[in-house]
């Protein structure tokens, strides 16, 4: 009998040590840390239709202001991604680098519009919009950047757009070394690049607090 004990003793540790350990979800600081606006990309990684879906599904679960729910969204990748290239320009603080770099295009897009003529309830939506579907996209192990400046009439007309399309969610995989860096909120707010690191300043928290 103590034999056949010992014996399945063994056998649960065996089977506790052989069994995969389930990774931890990321914390919030953890995604806020990842989720960094990246300007070059690998273009070895292709993302889905299904991927871009998951990533706009966060939309039928976060606030909106007046519950309006006035954002519309066109997925964009593959082949698609091309008619979106030109009309997009990155790094506006770096514009010696000419960003992105070709061949370090984003691999997709996601084109926000709403069906309203924009204004602060739809700014407001737009902001959190942006922030959930980045934040998801880094939960999936990709990255991306908001771009505001592109030219819309055109982005309208390439994908027959029945409205103006207010913003641009850039996704991929970057490529880019990103670091933080704290500041004061007197002194200068431009990102910059040294030695291979892209450093984005942001005010530290004594500065924000009134």
């Amino acid at each position: 009998m103590a034999d056949n004990y010992l014996e399945k003793k063994m056998e649960e540790y065996r089977s506790r040590v052989q069994a995969p350990s389930k990774s931890k979800a990321p914390t919030l600081n953890q995604l806020l840390m990842r989720n960094r606006s990246h300007r070059s990309y690998d273009p070895t990684r292709a993302i889905s239709l299904d991927e871009l879906r998951r990533i706009i599904n966060v939309n039928t679960r976060i606030p909106s202001a007046r519950n309006q729910q006035c954002l519309r969204f066109r997925a964009v990748t593959g082949e698609e991604s091309s008619l979106v290239h030109p009309y997009i320009k990155l790094g506006g603080a770096l514009p010696h680098l000419h960003l992105p770099a070709a061949g370090n295009e984003p691999s997709a897009y996601i084109i926000v519009c709403s069906t309203t003529a924009e204004d602060r309830w739809i700014d407001i939506d737009l902001g959190i919009s942006a922030q959930s579907m980045l934040l998801k996209a880094t939960e999936m192990g990709l990255n991306g950047i908001c771009i505001g400046a592109f030219n819309a009439d055109a982005i309208t007309q390439a994908f027959a757009l029945p409205y103006k399309p207010l913003l641009l969610i850039a996704l991929g995989k970057g490529i880019e070394h990103i670091q933080l860096t704290e500041i004061a909120a007197t002194d200068s707010h431009t990102y910059y690049r040294t030695d291979g690191i892209h450093y984005v300043p942001k005010v530290r928290l004594d500065d924000l607090m009134l």
